[in-house]
């Protein structure tokens, strides 16, 4: 089962389970959730989540995903970079991990 990550904050992810459902700010504006390998993260939180506080790991099972999920190349990075196209449907997060 391929894992993939999303880093958000606890009260998004709390908002999230209520609904039954993740969005990230970035699903309007570009159409998808940005996500990571276990490898990536460090680098992810290093570039966008430098110092903020109350972050968590999303642990999402991309065979549970109700939404497409695809590797797209960043040139930034210059790496490719799991994005979801749609909402995390909150069953594909296997574990949240306090950051």
């Amino acid at each position: 089962m391929p894992i993939i990550y999303h880093i958000t904050t606890q009260v998004e992810w709390d908002q999230a389970k209520a609904k039954g459902y993740y969005e990230a700010m970035s699903l309007p504006t570009e159409g998808f959730i940005h996500c990571s390998e276990l490898h990536q993260v460090n680098g992810v939180l290093g570039r966008y989540f430098e110092g903020k506080s109350d972050l968590v790991r999303l642990e999402i099972d991309t065979e549970k995903l109700t939404s497409k999920y695809v590797f797209d190349w960043s040139p930034s990075t210059k790496d490719t970079f799991p994005h979801i196209y749609g909402p995390i449907n909150s069953e594909a997060v296997l574990n949240v991990t306090p950051l």
